[in-house]
């Protein structure tokens, strides 16, 4: 499916998203638990790629937050994704503070490769991977990259709103994402595949 396609499937998941927070604004808490559903996979998948086997308690404490200042959130369903990736990163590092170790560069499960989200260039050779291999091939990604590709992949976040998550500029992150995504282009595409100035992959001599 090509770009347009992939931000369509996007909107339309955020336009139900955005909705079901509102309702839950107003104290609606079937209406939460569809913003639950929607975000928690991708939510849990970037969690992984920071905390490794704690993401699924890192991810409630987040979700206690959010549901704790849900009032306080102002914007749509796209805002409302880096919003709980900002909380869910935020409440990752004080885990890796208290357990005095440092992020790890993992994630990508099953089902969050299925997430909608803006894909980049080399995005869709990550549909075809299966979890071991996508956690060996993030794993091996420096940490700035393997963090973009997650917020970008897994949580569908655009560039400006991860570049939010992250504290750094949207040019920044997309060209974090870009040479992660690229890299692990080339992995998947085996040792005789080279890349020339342009950064098309082609075949070597």
């Amino acid at each position: 499916m090509g770009q347009g396609g992939e931000t369509r499937r996007t909107q339309a998941y955020d336009g139900e998203l955005g909705a079901a927070v509102a309702r839950a604004q107003q104290g609606d808490e079937a209406a939460f638990a569809v913003a639950y559903r929607i975000v928690q996979p991708g939510l849990l998948g970037y969690l992984r790629g920071l905390v490794g086997d704690d993401a699924e308690d890192v991810a409630s404490d987040a979700w206690l937050e959010i549901a704790r200042d849900l009032g306080r959130f102002r914007g749509d369903g796209a805002g409302f994704r880096g919003w709980t990736a900002t909380i869910a990163r935020h409440r990752a590092f004080d885990h890796l503070r208290r357990q005095r170790v440092r992020p790890q560069s993992t994630a990508l499960d099953s089902d969050a490769l299925q997430l909608p989200g803006r894909h980049d260039t080399h995005d869709q050779a990550l549909e075809s991977l299966s979890t071991e291999r996508a956690l060996d091939l993030i794993s091996r990604l420096p940490r700035d990259q393997a963090e973009a590709v997650l917020l970008r992949v897994v949580v569908g976040l655009d560039g400006p709103a991860a570049a939010r998550v992250l504290g750094k500029r949207p040019g920044a992150v997309r060209t974090a994402a870009h040479r992660g995504l690229k890299r692990l282009a080339r992995e998947l595409a085996g040792p005789g595949v080279t890349e020339d100035g342009n950064g098309t992959l082609g075949e070597s001599e």
